[in-house]
């Protein structure tokens, strides 16, 4: 299992960040190839160019400046994102990951005729994965629509594997969370990371 953590969240020591160990810690107990990348921490710009909009449907051209995010897209089979929801959505760093990462000739094919649609081009992803926080509650992100979730485990799962397995955890009321709830959150995260990688795996140890 090769496994892509997309992790955003602007402190080092949030909850988030917690989510993300547990997250991380599951895939290499199961044994998975990891590669993290931490948005905030390299600096990732998420606005989307003049230029980069005007080479965007070249393919190879389009993704010069991005390998370092392309490359590990296109190496994993498992993708995952870790963000705090804001305004019921994604937050910038994500969303505009997404904008400028998620490519013609990477992510998609742009269609080829009349009345087409777009074709997938991530069909080695076999597990795609959304762990977040949320400061409205339940009820009220189901009322809104939930868009974060949806433009991920909606709109990017067309892109990858027809039978694409999904994962979602959310801890809701973070903003009046108490460490009883974190706790608990945490403890559904490995609930759902066993779920969705289908059954724990211990690493093998190498001794003398």
């Amino acid at each position: 299992m090769r496994a892509l953590v997309v992790y955003s969240h602007p402190r080092e020591g949030s909850f988030t960040s917690a989510v993300r160990d547990a997250v991380v810690d599951k895939l290499t107990d199961f044994g998975a190839e990891v590669r993290l990348l931490d948005l905030y921490k390299m600096g990732f710009d998420p606005v989307l160019s003049a230029r980069e909009h005007e080479d965007y449907l070249e393919p190879g051209i389009n993704r010069k400046t991005l390998e370092d995010h392309v490359e590990p897209l296109e190496w994993c089979d498992t993708l995952i994102f870790v963000y705090p929801t804001w305004w019921y959505g994604l937050p910038a760093m994500i969303k505009g990951w997404l904008d400028r990462v998620m490519l013609p000739g990477v992510a998609f094919d742009m269609p080829q005729a009349e009345n087409e649609t777009i074709g997938p081009g991530l069909t080695q992803i076999t597990r795609l994965g959304v762990f977040t926080t949320c400061g409205a509650s339940w009820w009220l992100t189901r009322l809104i629509g939930a868009p974060g979730r949806r433009t991920i485990l909606r709109g990017v799962r067309l892109l990858c594997a027809k039978r694409c397995k999904t994962a979602f955890a959310a801890h809701y009321l973070m903003d009046s969370s108490s460490d009883t709830s974190r706790a608990k959150h945490l403890r559904r995260v490995n609930k759902e990371m066993d779920r969705f990688l289908g059954g724990k795996r211990v690493r093998e140890e190498v001794t003398a």
